[in-house]
């Protein structure tokens, strides 16, 4: 759990799990700065999904290329938005901004358990910079 700015409280796993059946999202971890009033996402792509995703804009390219394509990453937070209004997360769970980063999360890399449940600290240690820039 953390609590939002004006006091919300997110449940960061309740979020994780409903956002983690987009048909694009292989993994995520959701983070919720106390000092913000929103919270964002780091996102770990189904490439088959990403790739589809990406086709509908005209864009095609390797998954590095298109985690790093704004075009791609905007779509993907819109339909990320969207998929959270379906299944009825409130205003303040759902991401307002998200970084997709092309590296598969593996129990040998450290940022999930051998059951494949993330890491949360060891993620937010890797994205650092990420998630400081989402809140920019």
């Amino acid at each position: 759990m953390v609590k939002l700015q004006h006091g919300e409280y997110i449940s960061l796993g309740k979020v994780e799990s409903e956002l983690k059946t987009c048909i694009f999202v292989e993994n995520i971890c959701v983070y919720g700065d106390s000092t913000k009033t929103y919270c964002v996402a780091v996102i770990t792509p189904a490439e088959i999904g990403l790739k589809d995703l990406a086709a509908t804009l005209g864009v095609t390219g390797e998954i590095e290329q298109l985690c790093m394509n704004r075009e791609v990453t905007n779509l993907a937070l819109k339909r990320i938005q969207e998929h959270a209004a379906k299944s009825n997360l409130i205003k303040f769970e759902i991401p307002t901004k998200i970084t997709l980063v092309p590296e598969q999360w593996t129990p040998e890399s450290g940022l999930v358990t051998a059951a494949f449940k993330i890491k949360r600290k060891e993620i937010q240690n890797k994205y650092k910079a990420e998630y400081t820039k989402m809140y920019i």
